[in-house]
């Protein structure tokens, strides 16, 4: 037969603490110079009081399961938001920017209790999220995230946050030096600038693991212009016609290379998750991380039988105050008579 355990939601001294208190303004003092309480109440009270214990001390019963989640790991997106990134080539003629955010959302619910920051890139590299265990604040900036202004776009570096990644990762392994740090990189690797982009130099033993995710295809998308005409496509000026930006999936795997993590090509929601190749890689053999997600043996909670008796409880007592106040208005006032004293003594 499977044994009850305790899991008490503070210390034991505290709790009986607690108790010895709740059960002294329930008792003492005996009696007084005013009716006294009636034994009915301070019995239904110190039932409460038995019952808060109870459900503090979260008894339960072995079996279930629960899912473990990655709370030693710090995760580190960089997306591209250049004009590239609106191309219409990803799962048929939708944008390389739906697709990123649909690779990062599934990341970020396959690492359940990590921290998250996102660093975007065009011309210029942003940080969109500082590190945060508030997997709905990197939803949120995701869903908001937009391309870079068409108009204004200038040529950019597809290494252009390197600088800013490396800061990034240096500070938090100097604050928490015992976390594993993975680092996604999501663009289509197309270098616009003139000049060659600058490597990933990361020191030491700042990336964990990690993985560099391009989108895009070899024939190419048309790009729709961001800013004011969102129905307009962006055109080749020398032949006019709308221009069609192309997967470089060669500076891509160079970047995984310097980053020390392998190359995924994502072309649709339907290709194979992004953990499954990250589970292979240096984050399993990474000695702070054991696992990586997955279901281990739980425990069935019995606190809420505890709770649901103290709410019964609680429904008697105020239905039996009710009627003490209902009993109490309907006795008739009590008139009492007053009377003169009668005068002493005669008169002057």
């Amino acid at each position: 037969m499977a044994s009850v355990t305790l899991l008490p939601v503070a210390s034991w001294p505290l709790l009986l603490l607690l108790v010895a208190v709740g059960g002294l303004l329930v008792w003492w003092p005996p009696g007084s110079s005013e009716a006294p309480q009636p034994l009915g109440g301070r019995l239904r009270r110190s039932a409460a009081i038995v019952l808060l214990l109870v459900a503090a001390l979260r008894p339960g019963l072995p079996g279930g399961t629960v899912t473990t989640t990655a709370t030693d790991l710090d995760v580190f997106f960089l997306v591209d938001t250049t004009s590239s990134s609106a191309a219409e080539d990803y799962d048929g003629a939708r944008t390389r920017l739906d697709g990123v955010r649909s690779d990062v959302a599934a990341i970020a619910t396959g690492l359940a209790g990590a921290r998250y920051s996102l660093l975007t890139f065009d011309h210029e590299t942003v940080t969109r999220l500082p590190l945060t265990s508030d997997s709905q604040a990197l939803a949120t900036a995701m869903d908001v995230l937009q391309v870079e202004t068409s108009t204004y776009s200038q040529g950019s570096s597809i290494t252009v946050a390197a600088p800013d990644l490396d800061a990034a990762l240096q500070r938090d392994q100097q604050a928490h030096p015992d976390r594993a740090r993975l680092v996604f990189y999501l663009g289509d690797g197309e270098q616009t600038a003139s000049a060659t982009p600058a490597p990933f130099a990361m020191g030491g033993d700042l990336v964990s693991g990690g993985a560099v995710l391009g989108y895009g295809t070899r024939t190419g998308g048309p790009m729709k212009e961001s800013g004011t005409r969102r129905d307009a496509y962006i055109t080749d000026p020398a032949t006019g016609q709308p221009a069609r930006s192309v997967i470089d999936e060669k500076a891509l795997q160079g970047i995984a290379q310097q980053l020390g993590v392998p190359y995924l090509h994502r072309t649709s929601p339907q290709d194979a998750p992004v953990l499954d190749s990250v589970r292979l890689g240096q984050v399993a053999a990474t000695p702070s991380v054991p696992s990586v997600g997955g279901t281990t043996a739980g425990r069935v909670e019995l606190y809420w039988v505890a709770l649901l008796a103290l709410a019964l409880v609680a429904a008697w007592e105020l239905a039996a105050t009710l009627a003490a106040v209902r009993l109490r208005d309907a006795r008739p006032p009590t008139r009492t008579t007053t009377r003169t004293p009668a005068p002493t003594g005669g008169q002057p």
